[in-house]
C-alpha cells in the first residue's frame, strides 16, 4: 500500500503545473534531442544519442514520481492548521537554548519544490529538525541530532 503524501494547496498546484510542463514541454524538448541525435549517424558512437535517451528516462521518472505522489496526496487546509501543535505547514519560530540564535521554518512537504513561503527556512517534514518538532507546542524543548552534536532549540511560536 502506497504511503499518503501530505500536501499544501499550493504544493499540489506546483505539482500538477510541474507534471503538465514535463509532459508537454518536456517530452517535446525530449523528442527533438533524440531527433538531432539520430541525424548524426552511427549509434553506437553516438554520445549525443545516448545523453538524449538518458534525460529522457529521467524525465519519465520525474513524471512517473509525480504521478504516484499526486494519487497519493492529502491536502492540508492551511486556513485550519493549528497554531497549537506543530505540524506539516506549520511555520515555527525556534531559538537555540545554548546561543540564544532564532529561526524561522516552514515544514514543507518532502515532494514540494517550494522556494520561499515568507520563512527564514524551509525544511522537509523528513528532516531531522522538523521531525524534532513535530507534534510540539510553544514552549517546548527539543533535541535535534545534527553533526556536531545535539542541538537544543525551544519553539517560541507557531503560525500558518
Amino acid at each position: 500500500m502506497a504511503q499518503e503524501v501530505l500536501l499544501t494547496a499550493a504544493g499540489l498546484k506546483e505539482l500538477q503545473e510541474e507534471l503538465e510542463y514535463l509532459k508537454v514541454t518536456g517530452r517535446q524538448e525530449i523528442k527533438e534531442k533524440i531527433q538531432v541525435a539520430l541525424g548524426y549517424g552511427d549509434l553506437s558512437e553516438n554520445s549525443e544519442y545516448d545523453e538524449a535517451r538518458n534525460d529522457q528516462g529521467k524525465l519519465e521518472a520525474r513524471i512517473s514520481e509525480i504521478e504516484a505522489i499526486l494519487a497519493n496526496a492529502k491536502i492540508i487546509d492551511e486556513d485550519t492548521l493549528s497554531t497549537d501543535v506543530v505540524q506539516m505547514g506549520s511555520k515555527v519560530t525556534i531559538k537555540d537554548v545554548e546561543y540564544g540564535d532564532t529561526y524561522k521554518y516552514q515544514i514543507i512537504s518532502s515532494t514540494s519544490t517550494a522556494k520561499d513561503k515568507g520563512s527564514d527556512y524551509l525544511t522537509s517534514d523528513e528532516s531531522p529538525v522538523a521531525k524534532a518538532l513535530i507534534g510540539h507546542r510553544v514552549g517546548d524543548k527539543v533535541e535535534v541530532e545534527a553533526p556536531a552534536g545535539v542541538i537544543i532549540y525551544e519553539i517560541v511560536e507557531i503560525s500558518k
